[in-house]
């Protein structure tokens, strides 16, 4: 039976690396998948003052990317995104049409801050955003509680922290 996996977290967490880590060793294992990066289903400007992050959009287009996987023959879906509350978990398993754990990567502020410090090296506009939107965005995430499951990624290759996720996802 088909499943997904939502890897969520902070901004600078390293959800997408991670991600694609646990897209290798599932590979590895011979298991068929599928990595999908929702930022890249939501990547459209401008957003609408309504929606911010276009939610709305990111559901439209992961509907059918995740059946247009799982009818290749994906057999576990793994996806890289913010998600901030229960509702929206439940958006997202309906879209996906298939079972849904979550796992909240979990990296204190001061290794996301060293992070985003290099990924946005020569964006300064955009690293302050980023740094603000760090603190926020890991309160939310904590208060929320929308994860099956934590892993600590402060440290360690994304295979490492790939290897933690999958130890505690039943994959």
């Amino acid at each position: 039976m088909a499943k997904a996996l939502l890897i969520t977290g902070t901004v600078g967490a390293g959800k997408t690396s991670v991600a694609d880590a646990v897209g290798d060793v599932l590979a590895g294992r011979r298991v068929p998948n599928a990595v999908i990066d929702v930022d890249w289903l939501r990547r459209a400007w401008p957003p609408p003052p309504s929606d911010p992050f276009h939610g709305r959009l990111t559901l439209r287009n992961l509907r059918p990317v995740a059946a247009n996987h799982l009818e290749a023959g994906a057999e576990r879906l793994v996806l890289a995104g913010v998600v901030e509350s229960r509702a929206e978990r439940d958006a997202y398993e309906e879209a996906l049409g298939v079972p849904l754990e979550v796992c909240r990567l979990h990296v204190e502020l001061p290794e996301v801050r060293r992070r985003l410090e290099a990924r946005h090296a020569v964006d300064p506009e955009g690293l302050e955003w980023h740094l603000n939107r760090s603190g926020e965005l890991a309160s939310i995430l904590e208060a929320a509680r929308v994860e099956d499951f934590v892993v600590d990624g402060s440290n360690g290759l994304p295979s490492q922290v790939a290897a933690r996720v999958l130890e505690s996802w039943a994959s």
